[in-house]
């Protein structure tokens, strides 16, 4: 196995027809980091791999499937080492279609309120559904046989980074009882399809629910332990903290540790600033329940909140996936602030204000979004 240079992450890049394509934006040549609009992934239910969010933090490797071994140990009766191959002959393949996203979606709208430094700055980009098939990672750990210790099933990347005069893979971890539960996968398919390298080949964990950072890519090592991962990216990068805490006020061990996704909504059919028509406007978006919720109701505002309108779910999304919505709505010339808040079936519903979730490192922004046209 190799790291790639930048030339290397440039034919990456070209490997998921992502370069070229009009709908991608690339925010970072090296580490890879590329968004797909909004608009364009709310064009089909499942994500085409040409249009889904790169994501990466460091090296992108290029994996021999020969030398290729993974690994599971820690708190287990039996140390396992398999190949891919034995992977998929030991264990029964199954498919779950569910939504990735980044803990950084819609960054950009907290950056206006206040600078966010040294961050990706995304805007509704980085999410994106397929069809994912592999191994249950609870079949998995069952053959090695749980220790009544474990709590936390730590991942381990082969890719590497960079920081501190430090060099590691990328890594986090996850719940024993959410490891357990049947729809995380150890995915060596996306939408019927090996996965690219710049997904994960050979093997990624797909956390359903969870912020995509917990889907580890180019999966070597799964670690059986009583705490939750020590890796930089579980301990330090992904934590939440208030709206009052600073960078350099920020106590690290009362971070809040990423997990669960809260529900959101977005608008995809109009950017901010866009200018229409009037008469019959066509609105779409889509909505993502948080853990293992669905979404109940979609509603839109075209007048900054004074009034409300339910949107339609158009494709009404099991456990794991987004909904599809839409509206047509009549408009006259004018100035319009539309607005899109959701419900999931729980009843939770998403915080009003972006002030009242803003954080220096821009996570979970799920507040209602706010998108202004003009209509001629």
């Amino acid at each position: 196995m190799r790291r790639l240079l930048l030339s290397d992450c440039k034919e990456a890049l070209k490997a998921t027809s992502a370069e070229g394509n009009a709908e991608m934006r690339v925010h970072q040549d090296y580490p890879l980091n590329v968004g797909a609009s909004a608009h364009s992934v709310r064009q089909k239910f499942i994500t085409e791999q040409k249009n889904f969010y790169i994501r990466n933090h460091g090296s992108l490797p290029t994996v021999d499937v020969q030398h290729y071994r993974l690994t599971v140990g820690g708190l287990v009766q039996t140390s396992l080492e398999l190949t891919l191959d034995e992977l998929r002959a030991a264990f029964s393949s199954v498919t779950v279609t569910a939504t990735l996203q980044c803990a950084g979606h819609r960054r950009d709208e907290l950056a206006a309120i206040r600078a966010i430094p040294g961050e990706v700055i995304w805007s509704a980009e980085t999410a994106g559904t397929a069809t994912w098939k592999g191994v249950a990672l609870r079949d998995l750990l069952q053959a090695a046989g749980l220790k009544k210790s474990a709590r936390h099933v730590a991942f381990l990347g082969l890719d590497e980074i960079s920081k501190d005069g430090e060099r590691f893979g990328f890594g986090g971890s996850i719940p024993v009882e959410k490891a357990l539960s049947s729809e995380v996968l150890l995915a060596y398919e996306m939408n019927g399809e090996p996965l690219a390298p710049a997904h994960g080949f050979p093997v990624r964990v797909v956390v359903p629910g969870y912020i995509g950072a917990r889907s580890v890519k180019w999966l070597a090592n799964i670690t059986l332990q009583e705490e939750p991962s020590s890796n930089y990216y579980q301990a330090r990068a992904y934590k939440l903290f208030p709206p009052h805490i600073r960078a350099e006020t920020a106590d690290w061990q009362q971070g809040q540790m990423l997990g669960p996704l809260p529900i959101n909504s977005v608008i995809c059919s109009l950017q901010p600033g866009a200018v229409c028509q009037a008469g019959q406007l066509a609105i779409q978006g889509y909505a993502i329940a948080g853990e293992d919720q669905r979404i109940e109701r979609v509603e839109l505002s075209l007048d900054a909140g004074a009034s409300w309108l339910e949107a339609t779910l158009t494709e009404q999304a099991r456990r794991w996936a987004w909904s599809f919505w839409e509206a047509s709505v009549q408009v006259q010339p004018g100035t319009y602030q539309l607005m899109v808040r959701a419900w999931d079936t729980a009843g939770h519903v998403q915080p009003e204000n972006l002030e009242s979730i803003w954080n220096w490192k821009g996570y979970l922004n799920n507040a209602w979004q706010r998108v202004t046209i003009s209509i001629e």
